[in-house]
């Protein structure tokens, strides 16, 4: 019988990228999740298949160095029942000379890039033919997968979602902004396997990281290191926290993390300038989802990042309410992580499920700037020895923080109240755009028995005993309204929680501050106040705060930091309240004008006005949206904006894709940064 003569194939990418969800990755390429079959057609010239006397097997490949041992390698013949545990082939069906094969990968498979070949054998005489290549990726989808998750819906959010919201600002005022995750954009998937590649466990020995590439665990740590550039390993973002970002772009001003992985590529893998918390979180959320592990940002307020790991922080105040000495330790106005879903089959059983991921520069761990995966379980437990990192996390929701009196002899007095770390954690909802919080993950309630049980575990003596009722309270109300451009006030609020007239001497002192603790320039203070509050009665000092007093001092964060301080004559004591005030930017405002629908031009009209009182110059919008815009579109002004004038413009949108779409928008000026809104844009399907 003459030889069976391979002539033409097809690897169906269409069909199959619908089949495994990653048909929006809107490559010319196969991209397949593991342990789910696919399909591809042999065409033979001649003749076709004889099962009787032709063999047929596959050769698939991963990585520089393949090999059977190391699991980057598999050799298997066509059969009639394959193995789930390994690679198989099954004739699907035969129709003359055309033959069309199911393929499967095991749902432990590595993922990454792979050279698929073909092998003919009849009478001892065969040809080999190289058919083409594809991609693997995780398989959320498969039960036998360590990265499955069951609800259709949380798939839907959490891996081929590409848009989204991350939330800001500070636990008395929590807002959002809009990011484009952009995981199946063009080019994509590409960075993300370079990323893979270039990272420093792979250039160490290749073939022991290519073989680990079957664990989530493995690489949630690989790019949790990877996107900060700390270790000098050619990671994807410079960290920058001193309001000084001339020669970058502003960590504010982002809105996607497409732009910033194409940069990276683009200028070499050479660090993109500039990132804070979120934009290394989102970074690395967006390189999660694409390589299919499910994966959301979490924001916690009130983050403590505790350098000597003793879960206290000690801050160091004058009588005029002023820090005194700079401390290592800081407490972030709100910091950002992200959660991947995985098993833990490395420890023992109950951990399995959400890790924290924390791809900011902010503690070695192993020798290499990266944080995680860490059970949330373990956190909530203060299981402080499981991999990876429980301390710093744990830290990071459960430190306590004393305020230091530093009187004018130099003596130090304890305040009486600590302040509370780890609230409002806080993530975007499931298929809608408003906030879950899940602090209930991270803790027991406070004062309950399982959180005193917890912090004995992990060695904690909560210094903060809820002395609320007796004696004198202190806190700080805002005004309505802390709008850029515009004089607000805020208030000491003293409540006598006795039943006798009590005298007290209050300071409030406000000063610029960063995201990250780091305070600036004070912006407002009253001189020491003394009051008498009669039994069981309310008494409030104000602090005018002015816009031209801020003006100059704010930083790109739009935080002021409110310190009050009270001293109560009857007893000695000293309360201190701290709250963070954020100055609100003004709203943009975007129109849809026309009816949207797939593959027709659509109108966006986009608009700001200015609150100031001096004009905006430079001003340039930045527009984005997965499927609504192709990459990204800049619009700069021409004029600058009046006082009260407003900037605007439209632009012409050609959505691709149908259905629930986020059209983004950033605004920057040299007095106005980092502005952001958002639209939800129902697109209808293109009529047949």
């Amino acid at each position: 019988l003459a030889e069976l003569v391979l002539d033409t194939w097809d690897l169906h990418c269409d069909r199959n990228g619908r089949e495994h969800r990653t048909a929006d990755m809107g490559c010319r390429q196969l991209v397949l999740r593991r342990g789910q079959p696919f399909s591809i057609t042999l065409r033979f010239s001649g003749r076709g298949y004889d099962e009787g006397v032709d063999k047929l097997s596959f050769n698939v490949e991963t990585g520089p160095c393949p090999s059977e041992t190391s699991g980057t390698q598999s050799h298997f013949a066509m059969s009639d029942c394959p193995e789930e545990s390994c690679w198989s082939a099954v004739v699907q069906q035969q129709d003359g000379e055309s033959l069309s094969v199911s393929l499967c990968s095991p749902p432990d498979a590595r993922i990454g890039r792979y050279s698929l070949t073909l092998e003919t054998c009849t009478d001892y005489q065969g040809s080999s033919y190289q058919i083409g290549h594809f991609i693997l990726l995780f398989n959320p989808w498969h039960p036998e997968d360590t990265v499955f998750m069951r609800d259709e819906n949380e798939r839907r959010e959490y891996v081929l979602s590409q848009d989204g919201l991350i939330f800001q600002g500070t636990c008395d005022y929590i807002f959002s902004i809009p990011w484009n995750f952009g995981q199946f954009e063009d080019e994509v998937l590409a960075i993300c396997l370079k990323m893979l590649d270039i990272n420093p466990k792979h250039l160490r020995d290749q073939n022991r990281d290519c073989s680990r590439r079957n664990d989530p665990v493995y690489i949630g740590r690989v790019v949790s290191a990877m996107v900060n550039c700390n270790d000098e390993d050619r990671g994807v973002l410079f960290g920058r926290w001193d309001n000084c970002y001339e020669d970058g772009m502003s960590p504010m001003a982002w809105i996607g993390s497409v732009d910033i992985l194409k940069r990276w590529k683009n200028f070499g893998c050479q660090p993109v300038k500039y990132g804070q918390c979120w934009v290394f979180a989102a970074v690395a959320c967006t390189v999660m989802r694409c390589l299919g592990i499910p994966s959301r940002v979490v924001t916690n307020y009130n983050s403590a990042h505790d350098t000597n790991a003793n879960l206290t922080i000690d801050r160091y105040i004058n009588e005029r309410g002023e820090q005194e000495r700079q401390s290592w330790d800081k407490i972030w106005n709100f910091h950002c992580w992200v959660e991947s879903w995985m098993a833990r089959p490395d420890l023992a059983a109950g951990y399995d499920g959400w890790q924290v991921l924390d791809p900011t520069p902010q503690e070695k761990s192993e020798g290499v700037y990266c944080c995680g995966p860490a059970p949330v379980k373990a956190i909530k437990e203060g299981d402080m020895l499981l991999k990876y990192d429980i301390p710093f996390i744990f830290a990071e929701v459960n430190a306590d923080v004393v305020y230091w009196l530093v009187q004018g002899d130099g003596m130090q007095k304890k305040s009486i109240r600590s302040s509370d770390v780890g609230k409002f954690i806080s993530t975007k909802s499931i298929g809608r755009d408003s906030r879950e919080d899940i602090t209930h993950n991270y803790k027991y309630p406070e004062g309950s028995e399982e959180e005193r049980a917890v912090f004995e575990k992990a060695e904690h003596q909560k210094k903060s005993v809820g002395e609320e009722d007796e004696g004198l309270h202190l806190r700080i109300k805002v005004s309505e309204g802390a709008n850029k451009g515009s004089d607000f006030d805020v208030f000491a609020v003293v409540n006598n929680n006795t039943d006798e007239e009590r005298v007290c001497r209050v300071t409030l002192c406000a000063r610029a501050s960063s995201h990250n603790g780091t305070l600036g320039p004070q912006c407002g203070l009253t001189d020491p106040v003394d009051i008498d509050i009669e039994p069981r009665a309310e008494k409030r000092v104000p602090l005018r705060i002015l816009y031209e007093e801020y003006r100059d001092k704010l930083t790109q964060d739009n935080l002021i930091k409110v310190v009050a301080l009270l001293n109560d004559h009857q007893t000695g004591d000293v309360l201190v309240a701290v709250r963070d005030i954020y100055v609100e930017n003004p709203p943009i405002k975007i129109r849809i004008l026309g009816e949207p629908m797939q593959n027709r031009k659509l109108v966006a009209e986009i608009s700001l006005v200015n609150p100031l009182s001096v004009p905006l110059n430079g001003c340039v919008f930045v527009v984005e949206g997965t499927g609504l815009t192709e990459g990204q579109r800049v619009e700069e002004l021409k004029e600058p904006v009046e006082p009260q004038a407003e900037a605007k413009f439209r632009m012409d949108l050609m959505p691709r894709l149908s259905g629930l779409q986020k059209l983004m928008v950033d605004f920057e000026s040299d007095q106005l940064t980092g502005v952001k809104g958002y639209r939800n844009v129902i697109i209808a399907p293109q009529p047949l």
